[in-house]
C-alpha cells in the first residue's frame, strides 16, 4: 500500500512539475524619440541657445545639442513631383526632421523630410504631395 501511495505521490509530481506555463507575452520596449516639428523651425529654447554652433564651412545654417544628438538647419531647394520649384528651411536630427517650404506661388507649407543621401532629402506635406530636395 505505501508503494503504491509512493508511486501515485511521485506521479502526481512529474506531472505537476512538466505542466508547461503560458509564457508571458514579452513586453514590446519602445525607444523614446522625440519628433521634430514644421514649428520647430521658428524657435531656439533656451537650453537649444546654449549648444547653438555656427559653421561657415558647412551646409547647416547652425546646429544645436550635444555629442552624437545634434539637430541641424538647413536651408533647401528642390521641386515637387510635377517639377516645381519650392525652397525653404529644415531641422534634421538623425535621419528625420521638418520644415516649412515655400513654393513658386509664395504658398507656405509644413513637410516631414528624411534623408536620401548626401545633401539630399525627400519631403512629404500633409496632402501627400513629395518632394526632393538639396541642402544649400
Amino acid at each position: 500500500m505505501i508503494k503504491k501511495l509512493l508511486f501515485i505521490t511521485f506521479i502526481g509530481l512529474v506531472t505537476v512539475s512538466c505542466k508547461q506555463e503560458t509564457p508571458k507575452p514579452k513586453e514590446k520596449i519602445v525607444p523614446f524619440v522625440e519628433k521634430i516639428l514644421p514649428e520647430d523651425i521658428k524657435t531656439i529654447t533656451p537650453e537649444e541657445a546654449q549648444t547653438f554652433h555656427k559653421n561657415p564651412e558647412r551646409k547647416y545654417e547652425y546646429r544645436t545639442g550635444t555629442y552624437n544628438n545634434y539637430e541641424y538647419d538647413y536651408d533647401v531647394i528642390g521641386s515637387d513631383s510635377l517639377k516645381n520649384h519650392v525652397k525653404g528651411n529644415v531641422i534634421v536630427k538623425g535621419k528625420y526632421g521638418a520644415g516649412m517650404l515655400t513654393d513658386s506661388l509664395g504658398r507656405v507649407f509644413d513637410v516631414e523630410v528624411e534623408w536620401t543621401g548626401y545633401d539630399m532629402l525627400k519631403g512629404k506635406d500633409k496632402r501627400g504631395n513629395t518632394y526632393t530636395l538639396k541642402t544649400e
